[in-house]
């Protein structure tokens, strides 16, 4: 056994584009998770705790999708160059590499347009609690500029509060796969992409290398973020000088309006994506430098893009309801005293958020592949509850265990046992997050795309699928069908969800303000 791991870490470190590849993707996963950490805060703070409109549209958008429309819209041949086209004369497209640079920074412009509002949307949530107006008012009355208050007083609470959807992002980063083969280098990919290759290549001898590969990235990101506390403890060492000089920071509003403004051309960005991703599935011809295509409705026509919406609705809705009996059933355990409440139950729920997915699901293959569960539709949902699972308790958590305990004890006061209590009182009170719990689970397993491969075996036909599939060929348009149709799933999912409580509880306001998602 020794000498077979030996072997394969050998097999690892000799391999054609590893070393290429792990560099490429420690630089990428890094400097795209600090990147969105700086863009979202200076956007949170010049938006003063308030929610823009357009990042719900991104927030519901699978990683897949948006990686389309960046890639029509920055490509030499995209909306962007055309607009430049317009203006400067071209008469063709540039010579130059935007999608699959060999430096990756088109990935890491898909990464930060995704996770952005993401981490605002964390922000946003942790707020709450936070006495942010006093503090601001308190650091005013001493001199200090509203720039400096955000900095030093409010963005180091906030941040504490956001560490763990952080670390998420940071470990997405590393081991994205759908967004790397739309928008990443191919030669040398990204360690994850190379990594799905072997193990699904036709070479056997590359499996044993391929799973040393996935242990390692699970080490690399365990690693990166042991180095990113080390770093958090190193800033917070230098913060504490730069405090005690006592500067009343009047030149950092420059700064947070600067990194703002970058953190809105980005978002713009995203938006501007999801419009030519639309425009590029009604369209016939679309000659260079033009701006807007021969409109058509034939690529909706040509493309095979129903049974994938049947097929990805399918899993999304099986997958997200087996998810919220589960959270359900978790979290009564908890009310019960079955389950004792603690830090570690969630730590251990957000193991798959927090491991990178190659590293999990090849062993989750092998699990599956001696009871003949591959390639079927039941593997496939199996494999989505276990990403779709850990996303729905954290939407319903955190509601679940504010509910009054006074209500409850009152319905048991007046004979209403456990399952009269749930279905009765906790359910109907938390209709909002529960609705959006399996909004946000139908947007998750929609982009579930390396999951799918494995588990479905190539045989089950998703939107993500075949999106990413369509990506690499000739044919945009069909592409772009499958991506809007890909985008347009969860983004009703959300509506629903947030008119579903409003029309319940229509006639009980009080009720609404509690249930709103």
């Amino acid at each position: 056994m020794k000498t077979v791991t030996i072997q394969a870490i050998w097999l690892l470190l000799e391999a054609p584009g590893f070393w290429p590849a792990l560099r490429l993707t420690v630089v990428t996963a890094v400097v795209a998770t600090l990147v969105s950490l700086l863009l979202a805060f200076a956007l949170f703070a010049r938006l003063g705790g308030h929610r823009p409109w357009f990042v719900t549209p991104l927030l519901a958008t699978p990683h897949a999708a948006l990686g389309l429309g960046l890639a029509f819209l920055i490509a030499p041949a995209g909306w962007l160059m055309r607009a430049f086209g317009q203006l400067l004369g071209w008469t063709s497209p540039p010579a130059i590499v935007t999608v699959g640079d060999p430096f990756g920074l088109a990935l890491m412009l898909g990464l930060v347009v995704k996770e952005v509002p993401f981490l605002l949307l964390m922000m946003l949530a942790v707020r709450l609690p936070l006495p942010v107006g006093q503090q601001m008012a308190a650091g005013r009355s001493l001199g200090h500029s509203a720039a400096s208050v955000w900095i030093k007083v409010i963005f180091p609470q906030i941040y504490l509060l956001i560490r763990l959807p952080l670390f998420i992002v940071l470990a997405f980063s590393l081991s994205v796969v759908d967004l790397a083969l739309i928008l990443g280098p191919g030669v040398p990919p990204p360690l994850a992409v190379l990594l799905m290759r072997w193990f699904l290549g036709p070479d056997p001898a590359m499996i044993a290398p391929a799973s040393m590969g996935a242990v390692l990235l699970m080490v690399l990101a365990a690693g990166l973020v042991m180095l990113w506390i080390m770093g958090e403890r190193l800033l917070a060492h230098l913060g504490r000088g730069w405090l005690r000089r006592g500067g009343r920071g009047r030149s950092l509003h420059a700064l947070i309006a600067g990194f703002a403004a970058v953190a809105r051309l980005a978002l713009v960005l995203g938006i501007a994506a999801l419009g030519v991703l639309a425009l590029w599935s009604v369209s016939l011809r679309w000659p260079f430098p033009h701006l807007l295509p021969d409109f058509s409705v034939m690529a909706w026509q040509a493309a095979d893009w129903a049974d994938p919406f049947v097929t990805t609705l399918a899993l999304g809705l099986a997958s997200t309801a087996a998810a919220l009996v589960l959270a359900i059933l978790v979290l009564e355990a908890e009310d019960a005293g079955l389950l004792p409440r603690g830090r570690w139950l969630t730590a251990v729920i957000l193991i798959p958020v927090l491991v990178p997915q190659i590293a999990l699901l090849p062993g989750i293959y092998r699990l599956a592949l001696p009871f003949g569960m591959t390639g079927g539709f039941g593997a496939t949902v199996w494999a989505h509850v276990i990403f779709v699972f850990p996303y729905v308790f954290l939407a319903l958590a955190d509601p679940w265990r504010r509910l009054d305990p006074r209500m409850i004890h009152v319905a048991a006061a007046l004979g209403a046992g456990r399952a009269r209590r749930l279905w009765r009182l906790k359910l109907p009170l938390l209709l909002g997050p529960l609705a959006a719990g399996a909004a946000l689970g139908l947007a998750v397993s929609a982009g579930q795309y390396l999951s799918t491969l494995f588990l479905g075996a190539g045989r089950v036909q998703t939107l993500a699928t075949e999106a990413v599939a369509l990506a690499s060929g000739a044919d945009r348009r069909a592409a772009a069908a499958h991506g809007v149709v890909l985008a347009l799933l969860p983004l009703a999912a959300y509506t629903v969800a947030i008119w579903l409580p409003r029309h319940v509880f229509r006639h009980r306001r009080d009720m609404l303000t509690d249930a709103a998602p």
